[in-house]
């Protein structure tokens, strides 16, 4: 596209400028692995108590590694630009591997070190993405028989266990009006797009490379991540606020809700809690655009992103004062009956390769989770159907107990039993990452066969007069009036019957 930097990467292949072996991060956390566990099962039952971890972990190592600070413009790319050192100045890495060598020729395993209850993972030797990192569980010089037992699995279990879990909590104030204090059994979709959201923060405060830490105090960033996903009415993203600014979409406590409701519900609660003169993370809130098919985003098709939109959008949510704002895009999509058409499921998993990924809002009809990750014809995913107890986090709490907020146990479910109903998530840092993700969503268009996920518009050709107001209260597109970039195109099969649903 005109404008854009030229890119050779292809989106489903080799789509990730983060591509980190088994050496990228060799610090570990205890996990446990499911196969395919219905989405419903709690962590807490795999989880292992700090005590434990302690006896086995040799001392000065903890059991999560720590990576902080405020995000470098363009991250890392090696594994050599990551490695990190202790207060002693000796690698970290090193002592790790000291650690595996000792377990391992006193006739232990990897395994051992994880902590895992289980492995009734399948034993592939294929790399595994996550939210846009590559890990390769498959190393020269490693045995291949068992992959959850290589360096590349247990780092890939360190990233999966510090993304932030979000599940049903009990004992909180009563929601509004009503009596409920407790979401469970209907409040799964709302904590999936929690968790989602939270993502965007920890990336948009602490950047990808960030990995929760054992050791206290806490980052102060990290805890005022958790703060805004707390289940209190000061909360800013709490379900309580949730509920109140998804009304108008049907949301209400004890109602199961879609994910196009959802999307809308969050971009209503963001705009609100934008006006807000609040300190700490809501001072540098990121945009958030929701990418629908047309101007209400209920008639179905293809949902387009409009270029033009979206940079006005950004100037706007920045009162002019720049050009550009850091913006979380979700797209609602709806790509089947009852599971996902076979032709789409490549692209979600090209998808998740992309730097900019944020993961999937879906799960199985009736339970949603929140998918994270892909290997083969797997996808990963963090479930919220524990039940908790509610937690008191502040911002200031950098002494707190937050094992409630992370999971060790790595589930997956069969990519092709995956609800038609879900949505899809990306965080672009500044203009430079937008322009890289459009680069790779085009490619990604141009593999479609006619089917894209979404389509790309560079401009709108005769926008309609007055479509320029109130840019940030209704960032619709409309596709009829924007000249598309790439879309369905001149394919053979574009005139192929297409499975698309009213959202």
């Amino acid at each position: 596209m005109k404008g854009f930097p030229e890119s050779d990467t292809d989106p489903i292949d080799n789509s990730s400028r983060k591509n980190l072996s088994c050496t990228n991060s060799a610090k570990k956390s205890p996990g446990s692995v499911s196969g395919e566990a219905e989405p419903g099962i709690g962590c807490s039952k795999h989880q292992k108590s700090a005590a434990l971890w302690s006896g086995i972990w040799p001392p000065g190592i903890s059991i999560f590694g720590y990576s902080s600070g405020s995000p470098k413009k363009s991250e890392c790319r090696n594994c050599s630009s990551i490695r990190r050192k202790s207060a002693s100045g000796k690698n970290y890495y090193e002592g790790w591997r000291a650690a595996v060598r000792r377990v391992v020729m006193n006739g232990g395993s990897m395994r051992r070190i994880l902590g895992f209850s289980r492995t009734n993972i399948s034993n592939s030797n294929s790399d595994i993405w996550l939210l846009g990192v590559c890990y390769h569980v498959s190393q020269e010089g490693e045995d291949s028989s068992n992959p959850t037992q290589s360096e590349g699995f247990a780092a890939f279990v360190e990233d999966f266990s510090s993304r932030i879990l979000i599940t049903y909590r009990k004992g909180f104030s009563p929601i509004g009006d009503s009596k409920y204090s407790s979401d469970v059994n209907w409040g799964c979709m709302l904590r999936s797009s929690q968790m989602l959201v939270a993502q965007a923060f920890l990336v948009h405060k602490l950047g990808r490379s960030w990995r929760k830490s054992s050791n206290k105090p806490l980052d102060e960033s990290y805890m005022e991540i958790l703060h805004l996903f707390g289940d209190a009415e000061d909360s800013p993203f709490s379900i309580h606020n949730l509920l109140q600014a998804g009304s108008a979409y049907g949301l209400a406590a004890g109602s199961w809700v879609g994910p196009y409701a959802m999307c809308r519900t969050w971009e209503s609660l963001m705009r609100n809690k934008r006006e807000e003169t609040d300190s700490g993370v809501l001072s540098s809130m990121m945009a958030l655009y929701v990418v629908s098919g047309d101007e209400d985003g209920e008639r179905g098709g293809a949902p387009v992103l409009c270029i033009e939109d979206i940079s006005r959008y950004c100037s706007e949510f920045n009162r002019a004062q720049t050009d550009w704002a850091p913006i979380l895009l979700i797209v609602p999509l709806v790509l089947g009956l009852e599971k996902v058409n076979p032709r789409y499921l490549p692209l979600l998993c090209a998808t998740l390769k992309f730097p900019q990924s944020l993961g999937i809002l879906g799960g199985r009809p009736g339970a949603s989770t929140y998918i994270v990750g892909v290997q083969d014809d797997k996808a990963f995913y963090l479930d919220p159907h524990e039940v908790q107890q509610v937690a008191n986090i502040k911002r200031d709490s950098v002494d707190a107990d937050t094992s409630s907020y992370h999971c060790n146990v790595v589930r997956h479910i069969a990519l092709d039993s995956i609800d038609s109903s879900l949505a899809i998530g990306f965080y672009c840092r500044d203009k430079s990452d937008f322009d890289d993700f459009c680069v790779r969503a085009i490619k990604l268009i141009d593999q479609s066969n006619g089917a894209p996920l979404f389509t790309i518009a560079e401009s709108r050709s005769s926008p309609r007069q007055g479509s320029n107001r109130n840019a940030l209260r209704d960032n619709s597109t409309e596709t009829q009036d924007c000249d598309l970039v790439h879309g369905l195109g001149e394919s053979e099969n574009s005139g192929q019957e297409d499975d698309w649903q009213l959202l």
